[in-house]
């Protein structure tokens, strides 16, 4: 039987153990693996690994030893408890031999997992799990995750009941970061917040989110356009030792300025960064139209000399140079 994409989300969370078993497939390999091991945690519990219930495959092995998975699947453990035959990276060329395995599996037999990835619709496993009366099968797609999957991480990390301004932080950061850093920034959120029953707020989120090169433009940005000339160099000296190209600065700060002057002029759906935007909505108002016009001059200006074939000047001075005009520019 074929999962929807609904369905998928809750079955992943509360498997029934009396399955025959699952199909999990997806062009995302990161995507797959982590509700692969949603499930299988689900089935077996958290000791069912250490108590040898869990049965691993590659899909390679399986290709050399076909009669793993059935070996698998009927072996009697040592510890009572449900099973799980668990085959990784399966392919169609493995059709065949998980075809027996789902034919000769009985109650009281280890339920068979399998992942793959991307697979088209004539998919010889996706026919064997979508066609099977006792098995499912379900895609998983690059679309990050929902409102409720989101609440049913926090919850399995022990955060609940969060607020809204937390929540839309949380959901805006999930477009951002791939399913791996997100799953453990949700971690950090929740011991975080271990013990403190205040709402979680969009800056405690933004302090348990991944940190990076982009964050550190970011403070650039904020920085200058806040007109904190004063704070320009040292954070210059940080983005230079990371190895920072100057191009780059200047790109994304014509981009941050850019947005600003839309604000400013009104304009209707600006992107912004979840994190930004109160920053950036201050910012528009204080800067104005016609100041934000002669920023994005100087920017272009800046953009000129660093692609021209004469210059001489340090490209990294040359853009701090044109930052401190913009700070002072603001203050003006």
């Amino acid at each position: 039987m074929k999962l929807s994409a609904r369905e998928a989300s809750g079955y992943f969370a509360k498997p029934d153990p009396d399955k025959t078993g699952l199909l999990i497939y997806g062009e995302d390999a990161m995507r797959v693996a982590l509700k692969r091991q949603q499930v299988i945690a689900a089935l077996i519990g958290p000791e069912g690994e250490a108590e040898m219930r869990l049965a691993r495959i590659p899909g390679a092995e399986l290709r050399k030893d076909p009669a793993m998975l059935l070996d698998a699947v009927k072996a009697q453990g040592f510890f009572p408890g449900p099973r799980v035959a668990f085959v990784e990276d399966a392919t169609d060329g493995l059709a065949k031999t998980v075809g027996a395995a789902l034919d000769a599996w009985l109650p009281g037999d280890a339920q068979i997992v399998v992942t793959a990835g991307a697979l088209k619709g004539g998919s010889g496993l996706r026919k064997l799990f979508e066609a099977h009366r006792n098995a499912y099968a379900a895609g998983i797609y690059n679309d990050p995750p929902s409102r409720a999957e989101i609440e049913a991480d926090l919850a399995r990390a022990g955060l609940r009941d969060v607020a809204r301004p937390g929540m839309d932080a949380l959901t805006a950061l999930a477009r951002e970061l791939d399913p791996g850093d997100f799953r453990q920034t949700l971690e950090k959120v929740a011991l975080y917040k271990l013990g403190d029953e205040a709402p979680l707020t969009p800056e405690e989120v933004a302090l348990c989110a991944p940190t990076s090169t982009e964050a550190e433009v970011d403070e650039i940005l904020t920085v200058v356009a806040d007109g904190k000339s004063a704070e320009i160099g040292p954070v210059m000296s940080r983005l230079h030792a990371q190895g920072t190209n100057a191009v780059t600065l200047v790109i994304m700060g014509t981009r941050h300025f850019r947005a600003l002057h839309a604000i400013a002029a009104g304009a209707g759906n600006v992107r912004m960064n979840w994190k930004q935007r109160d920053a950036m909505m201050r910012q528009a108002q204080v800067w104005g139209v016609h100041k934000l016009e002669m920023a994005l001059e100087i920017l272009t200006d800046t953009d000129l000399q660093l692609r021209s074939a004469g210059q001489k000047a340090p490209a990294m001075a040359l853009v701090e140079r044109a930052l401190i005009r913009l700070a002072m520019l603001q203050r003006r």
